[in-house]
């Protein structure tokens, strides 16, 4: 509990079992974190047993897919009636520790998303190559200039924190259930004008290869994909 607020962790996991039960236990260890719940997403073997030595919760969402790991997760937090929801990547590209930056500003905004473009936070030999760093980077600013929006120099971070009433407001409208539902989250986000804001997180080497950003071709049509989606929801939200 922070703040007189309960919080839950949701973890998708698909091939972190090299790094999930680090991870958790790090959450574990801040002390302020009621929940880790860790979705199952047809994972490697030797996942479950490593969860099974740390405090968190396993459940298990049979549908491929990042969006349909997160939205089971999401399901989860909300059954057990946390005030507060964060996602994050157990593959160590991130710092469980930094979920104390983003709670102080949960005061004052809805949501708070994580960057991981800013040269200062990127550690040496993390995954943010020229390519994936200033292509995230232009999709950011074409959010900005259609939905008129505060700073963003990241739309690919999945590290985040949000009250659950906006889980309970965006919820309705998921629609993705793959690597861009992150992306669209953050466009129900802007797209209903809740408040929000953006904070340099640290990004580390991940552990294991990434089944999307380890391929250049992958990355470019999942980019592609948000491209379109800024249009797409634009023009939703032109009609309300």
């Amino acid at each position: 509990m922070w703040n007189n607020k309960t919080i839950a962790v949701v973890l998708p996991t698909y091939n972190e079992h090299l790094s999930i039960a680090e991870c958790i236990t790090r959450f574990e260890a801040l002390g302020i974190v009621d929940h880790v719940i860790v979705v199952n997403n047809n994972a490697h073997p030797d996942t479950s047993p490593a969860v099974a030595a740390t405090g968190a919760i396993e459940v298990f969402e049979a549908e491929q897919g990042y969006g349909a790991a997160i939205q089971r997760g999401l399901d989860e937090a909300l059954a057990l009636g946390v005030d507060l929801i964060s996602i994050c990547e157990p593959d160590g590209t991130f710092d469980p520790e930094d979920l104390l930056k983003l709670l102080p500003y949960t005061k004052d905004v809805e949501v708070v998303f994580g960057s991981r473009t800013i040269q200062e936070f990127i550690l040496s030999g993390a995954n943010m190559g020229t390519f994936l760093k200033w292509g995230n980077w232009a999709v950011a600013k074409i959010v900005e200039v259609l939905f008129n929006t505060i700073y963003l120099s990241d739309v690919g971070c999945t590290f985040r924190i949000m009250s659950r009433s906006v889980v309970e407001q965006i919820q309705p409208n998921f629609e993705r259930k793959g690597s861009a539902f992150g992306f669209e989250m953050m466009l129900h986000v802007i797209s209903q004008r809740i408040s929000f804001v953006q904070l340099p997180l640290n990004y580390n080497p991940r552990v294991g290869k990434s089944s999307v950003t380890g391929s250049k071709w992958k990355t470019f049509v999942l980019g592609m994909e948000m491209f379109s989606m800024c249009f797409t929801y634009r023009a939703r939200r032109s009609r309300i």
